[in-house]
């Protein structure tokens, strides 16, 4: 039967060409509520969309043919990727297509700034001449501090670099040797906010970077810092924001995102102050972004529905990788969110994937394709990497990525080993499967069994009797649910992993620690939320 095609939001003509030109039937109907979209999904095999179509439970549930959902865009926030992918649905994104447009978008918001242009512009068509009030500001032998030097952020320092400024960087995931070959001089986040002259944000918004610029963080800068921020809202703290611009705490910037879009009333007092210069989430609006989003996506759900290939997907359908070694994918994608979690801030070296038992002999790209999207996953994005830009995103990072096998494999028919450097040091973790049940089974010299189904706590301790009970004691009285422990042992060392339903605050860490002597207490989130 022909797969039908549905375009629910504005799509560039040459990506309509691609689909229209498929042979398959492509309806356009754009701006449609959840309802509306409900009654008429069920017919479609392929929804195309770009931010304004929101894919919730009830949407996916309604589109009982439905094999693909391609965004022309990078974010996929407004799919809900977890019931998408449990009912075998493929996303797809477009995740390089607009690094230019937002890089350019960035520079021209910080020239904006500088020179004062929206506010002369505005004056001048009030009838107004008054070049003394908008006096600018040069970029000539300023810093620049880049919040996040990825692959916008890099291509911003190309640019801003020919404007002699001098470039400070923060990213803790990007080795010293890239960021010296663009010219940007890594350091601390501290050294980078209280250097600049100019900022620009360029991080994927996770839990870790919410809020990460707030009134401490404005206060530590120079008062006539000027900052932009074309990457995510809810990075910069907007009620923080907006003080810290009319009490000039700080000078100005240039925001493109925000943390409700369009803005509600409530966020509108921002739009009174006469040092924020401000678009409407402009990044990518290029004509050359958006034929590269529309063309992309176009072309990759084409494929899909023809010849069952898979390119540029956030998730991966079960049904369409090779059976030998599907129930093996959640693994190693687990066990690489995992290990970049083991290793903290520093930067991932090498990943090293041994392959053990009978998967040594079968085709593993996929697996350790899975495994390198785990390492990142926390660092572009949860959102952002995918099959497509794994490989050459690690590269990027600065991540050696090396495969081995070997037909021994001790206790288990099949395992998997990781290994990672970083800063030196090295870490090995094991994995199996059970029927469909991710397990891990060893930590560096430590054996034993864990499902790897939910968020993990992994307590190491001198073996010591009453440690395994004061530890779930915190935890019943901090009201979470311990779903399984188990323990290795080596020596008069022990290593305590359990699975645990809630995530687990820091300062229940702290108790976790207290309690068993040690400071090597680390939560490992291996869910999606």
């Amino acid at each position: 039967m022909t797969a039908r095609i549905l375009v629910s939001d504005s799509l560039d003509e040459e990506g309509l060409n691609i689909l229209k030109g498929s042979g398959f039937p492509v309806d356009e109907k754009v701006d449609l509520k959840e309802d509306q979209l409900c009654e008429i999904i069920g017919d479609y095999d392929c929804l195309i969309i770009r931010s304004g179509t929101k894919v919730t439970r009830k949407v996916i549930d309604a589109g009982k043919k439905l094999r693909v959902i391609g965004r022309a865009g990078v974010g996929v926030d407004n799919v809900d990727i977890p019931y998408a992918t449990e009912k075998g649905i493929l996303i797809m994104n477009t995740p390089a297509a607009n690094i230019i447009s937002a890089a350019e978008h960035s520079c021209a918001m910080l020239m904006a700034l500088a020179r004062n242009i929206p506010f002369a512009h505005d004056s001048m068509h009030k009838g107004e001449w008054k070049r003394n009030k908008y006096t600018g500001v040069e970029f000539n032998g300023k810093v620049l501090g880049i919040v996040g030097v990825g692959r916008v952020g890099g291509e911003v320092a190309k640019r801003m670099k020919a404007f002699n400024m001098t470039l400070v960087g923060y990213d803790p995931y990007l080795p010293k040797e890239v960021a010296d070959d663009i010219g940007v001089r890594l350091t601390t986040f501290e050294e980078v906010i209280q250097s600049a002259d100019f900022m620009t944000i360029h991080t994927p918004l996770l839990p870790e970077t919410k809020n990460m610029i707030s009134m401490p963080q404005f206060k530590m800068m120079k008062p006539h810092v000027r900052i932009a921020n074309v990457a995510r809202g809810g990075i910069v703290n907007e009620d923080d924001l907006y003080t810290a611009l009319k009490e000039k705490v700080i000078a100005g910037a240039a925001f493109d995102v925000w943390c409700n879009e369009p803005l509600e009333e409530c966020d509108k007092k921002l739009l009174e102050l006469d040092n924020l210069v401000t678009t409407p989430h402009l990044g990518a609006s290029t004509v050359e972004a958006q034929e590269r989003v529309a063309v992309e996506v176009a072309a990759a759900a084409v494929k899909y529905l023809k010849e069952g290939e898979i390119t540029n997907a956030i998730n991966a359908p079960r049904g369409k990788m090779d059976p030998e070694t599907e129930a093996f994918v959640p693994l190693a994608e687990r066990m690489g969110l995992l290990a970049q979690q083991i290793s903290g801030s520093n930067p991932i070296d090498e990943l090293e994937i041994t392959y053990c038992g009978e998967l040594a002999g079968r085709q593993t790209k996929m697996l350790t394709v899975s495994a390198v999207i785990g390492i990142l996953k926390n660092i572009i994005g949860r959102d952002s990497a995918n099959i497509i830009n794994a490989l050459p995103v690690a590269k990027q990072k600065g991540i050696a990525i090396k495969e081995s096998s070997t037909a021994k494999s001790d206790d288990y028919a099949n395992m998997i080993e990781v290994r990672i450097t970083s800063k030196g040091k090295r870490t090995a973790i094991r994995g199996t499967v059970f029927g469909d049940q991710p397990r891990l089974v060893g930590y560096d010299e430590f054996t034993f069994d864990a499902p790897m189904s939910g968020d993990m706590v992994l307590v190491s301790y001198k073996d010591s009797p009453g440690i395994i009970g004061a530890v779930g004691t915190i935890c019943g009285n901090n009201n979470i649910n311990i779903a399984q422990m188990s323990v290795g042992r080596h020596g008069t060392d022990a290593l305590m992993v359990m699975t645990v339903d809630q995530n687990v605050p820091s300062d229940v860490l702290r108790k976790i620690a207290d309690v068993s002597g040690t400071n090597d207490v680390k939560f490992v989130d291996l869910v999606d939320n």
